[in-house]
């Protein structure tokens, strides 16, 4: 499921079985794409994963999604049928519309509270890539901040409790990132476990998550993926083995 070949522009319809599982059109390096991935595979929904080439989008995806977005989760089942787009309204539909394993709070208040910290956690992404592109990195600690104090508040092992919640799967591609901005860095990464010991527990919870395992990528592959990108050939199938 990790490591299909992404489709490109003049490829045909991907064969899919007509078997009423979930489609999830997907790209392998994109972190909002993960965060659909997580949900699912923490929720043990079955899906089918169409990887696609963001450079060279194949004709066929504007039918189904002309806005030509990944993530994108097509409802087979549902009349249509119809395709959700945006990371966060598909992890929650799946939430609402598979009640087993539940990862949002049920409990009304507490669902919006942590809706609000996925939602200001928006303002953190943001430093990240711009610490990722060469600048400032303490913006980013700064925003990891608040998420240290809210771990270290609840006194769990997750945020979502004994177990992990849909604030540490949001949140997650880009923490598990954190060994990627390392390398791009290099001595100029100043991640401080005495400033973050909870989070720095929780990283080390949150590899071992079997969720987590299933995407988890290296961070040398990752930067490959953006030199090849930097480049202007962005090679999507570097964990295709032939490719």
């Amino acid at each position: 499921m990790s490591s299909g070949r992404h489709l490109a522009k003049g490829s045909p319809t991907p064969d899919v079985p007509e078997d009423g599982i979930l489609r999830l059109y997907s790209m392998r390096f994109c972190p909002f794409a993960q965060r659909v991935h997580l949900v699912l595979d923490a929720k043990q929904i079955p899906y089918h994963s169409i990887y696609i080439n963001l450079s060279e989008k194949p004709e066929w995806l504007f039918e189904k999604n002309p806005q030509g977005k990944v993530p994108a989760l097509e409802l087979v089942r549902e009349p249509g049928p119809p395709v959700l787009t945006e990371s966060l309204l598909i992890c929650e539909y799946l939430d609402e519309q598979y009640p087993l394993r539940p990862l949002y709070p049920r409990d009304p208040l507490k669902k919006v509270q942590e809706k609000l910290l996925i939602e200001r956690f928006n303002a953190v992404l943001g430093a990240f890539f711009k610490a990722s592109d060469g600048g400032e990195i303490e913006p980013f600690w700064n925003g990891l901040d608040v998420y240290e104090r809210e771990l270290s508040r609840r006194d769990t092992a997750f945020f979502g409790g004994e177990q992990t919640g849909i604030l540490d799967y949001m949140i997650w591609p880009w923490c598990e990132r954190l060994e990627l901005l390392k390398l791009q860095r290099g001595e100029d990464y100043n991640f401080d476990e005495t400033r973050f010991p909870q989070l720095s527990l929780w990283l080390e919870r949150m590899k071992r998550d079997v969720a987590v395992m299933a995407f988890y990528m290296e961070a040398e592959v990752q930067a490959e993926f953006l030199r090849t990108r930097s480049a202007g050939k962005p090679n999507y199938n570097l964990l295709v083995k032939d490719a």
